[in-house]
């Protein structure tokens, strides 16, 4: 099933449930699926955009949320991150810090990367490698710590 048919089942769960969070926060994503499809010189989504602009969606709703808990507006930082739980639902399973570094020091051996200088060769490589699995921040904190 695609990702536009889960969020189109889902939209009519939610709908079925009065659950406006979730609600909000599918009909979000096919927003974004929509204009996706209807760019300019757009074409089918792959998977792997499927999980990239999901990735972004996630990501934007998680700095609103900073952004309203730094003016104090706790009930808007927590819709907002609400609904990037609901969102994340439909991401694969994200590694854990263990994992991402176990991955990145397999990486590393294999560039042959000797420290900071070839923090570019190895973050090439493992943002291919992690797509979609890690957020991007993460690769590249876990890839400073290892190479200094």
């Amino acid at each position: 099933m695609s990702l536009e048919q889960k969020i189109n089942d889902g939209i009519k769960t939610a709908m079925l449930a009065k659950d406006k969070i979730r609600l909000e926060s599918l009909r979000a994503v096919k927003a974004a699926i929509l204009l996706a499809k209807t760019s300019e010189g757009a074409k089918e989504l792959d998977e792997a955009a499927e999980i990239k602009m999901l990735q972004k969606l996630v990501k934007q709703r998680r700095e609103t949320a900073e952004i309203y808990s730094g003016n104090n507006r706790q009930e808007l930082a927590d819709k907002e991150l609400a609904e990037a739980a609901i969102i994340g639902e439909f991401l694969p399973k994200q590694l854990s810090p263990e994992e991402i570094e176990s991955a990145v020091k397999a990486i590393i051996e294999e560039t042959g990367a000797a420290g900071v200088k070839d923090t570019g060769k190895v973050m090439g490589a493992a943002s291919k490698q992690l797509a979609g699995k890690a957020e991007g921040k993460l690769i590249a904190e876990t890839v400073k710590k290892l190479l200094q």
